[in-house]
């Protein structure tokens, strides 16, 4: 069957509030990062033929439902088509994705995706039990919580490959220091190794600096076709590829532990898509919500070798004045990892970059990739963005 032909789309707008402990509810968030993107692009709210909103779980953290049709009443989109998208913590890139789809297809002109979350009102331990419940039933009834897996693939990925503990906590290192310039993070400050090697440990080998914290925030982008965003603004981004994919749920099943097989698909297709090859890449935002999945995350979208990507951090690689800087907001280990924006958050900052707005954080870039991954691998999206012509 052929190819149904995709417009070429674009971003002329983006937003992300502060992150952390926040007052407001879920529907208050959204909607301050949703005006917020509008005025970034000077569009009216009552112009959008779409409005998606990535959210986990507004249902179990507040039992709030229905966010989508509350956010399109406060910005006074009403006259929009709504929709929810949940792909649990990867819901903000399925949101790119879906949002994208809407526009490549013909079926919107002009699309607006909104991602966030509340959690901090919940005890850590709830919140946990809220995120857990992502896994299959046949790991979840023994108790399995995705920090478990983080622990138990970190011990075998540092055995296997020989990689030393401190690699892992250079990553914590590294990202927080990128963090403290990024007026929007949640922990904006710097640690050192010794501080992370002897934080309290959650899932042997990993400490307490190997976790992103509970977080809440939001997030929003505006999409539009390439060719109106070049009569609207001299400044944008485009999507040159995009890709999801998903992996077995069940983790135990799959071949290697440190083999994300989203990861690779997701990135193999997006790659493709853009016609770019790894080494076109200026700048990644990846998904840290554990230390260790920022080595597998570089490892299956093809920056190194499977069992190599440790010696980046080693070598420097991935810092802010390497030759591939790797989340320079942050990353949801100093940034915050409020579910549903996350990975709104992730294209918000490579909007920054691409466009030369991302202060003392700016690295030279022309070309970004954003890796959102839902559970442990389990569902993954790859975004390439460029800036505009």
């Amino acid at each position: 069957m052929p190819r149904v032909r995709m417009s070429p789309v674009a971003c002329i707008g983006a937003s992300m509030t502060q992150f952390g402990q926040r007052d407001e509810w879920v529907v208050d968030l959204l909607a301050e990062a949703g005006q917020a993107c509008l005025d970034d692009a000077s569009v009216d709210a009552a112009d959008l033929d779409h409005l998606y909103v990535s959210n986990m779980a507004s249902g179990e953290f507040e039992g709030q439902t229905g966010v989508m049709n509350a956010l399109a009443h406060d910005l006074g989109a009403l006259g929009a088509y709504t929709q929810r998208v949940d792909q649990t913590s990867a819901s903000g890139g399925a949101g790119i994705y879906a949002a994208w789809q809407s526009v490549a297809s013909g079926a919107s002109d002009l699309t607006m995706l909104v991602g966030g979350e509340k959690m901090t009102h919940r005890t850590t331990g709830e919140s946990t039990d809220v995120i857990a419940s992502l896994t299959h039933p046949a790991e979840y009834k023994h108790g399995v919580t995705l920090p478990s897996f983080a622990g138990l693939t970190a011990r075998h990925y540092l055995d296997r490959f020989d990689a030393p503990r401190e690699s892992l906590a250079k990553v914590a290192v590294k990202n927080h220091r990128n963090g403290v310039d990024n007026p929007h993070a949640q922990f904006r400050k710097e640690i050192d190794v010794e501080t992370a090697l002897e934080s309290p440990i959650i899932a042997d080998p990993l400490r307490l600096y190997d976790f992103c914290p509970v977080t809440d925030g939001s997030a929003a982008l505006l999409f539009t076709t390439e060719e109106r965003a070049s009569d609207l603004t001299d400044d944008y981004v485009v999507i040159s590829g995009i890709a999801g994919a998903t992996d077995t749920q069940v983790v135990h099943e799959r071949d290697d532990p440190t083999v994300m097989g989203g990861v690779v698909e997701s990135g193999d297709r997006a790659f493709e898509m853009a016609d770019r090859a790894r080494e076109d890449v200026d700048v990644a935002e990846l998904h840290d919500m554990f230390t260790i999945l920022e080595f597998l995350q570089y490892e299956g979208l093809g920056f190194a070798d499977q069992g190599e990507g440790w010696r980046a951090i080693e070598e420097g690689v991935t810092a802010r004045d390497g030759s591939l800087p790797i989340n320079t907001s942050g990353g949801l280990k100093s940034k915050g990892h409020p579910l549903g924006a996350s990975g709104v958050a992730q294209a918000y900052e490579l909007y920054q970059q691409l466009l030369g707005e991302a202060g003392p954080r700016q690295v030279d870039a022309d070309v970004g990739l954003a890796c959102n991954v839902g559970g442990f691998g389990n569902c993954v999206t790859t975004t390439i963005m460029e800036v505009g012509e």
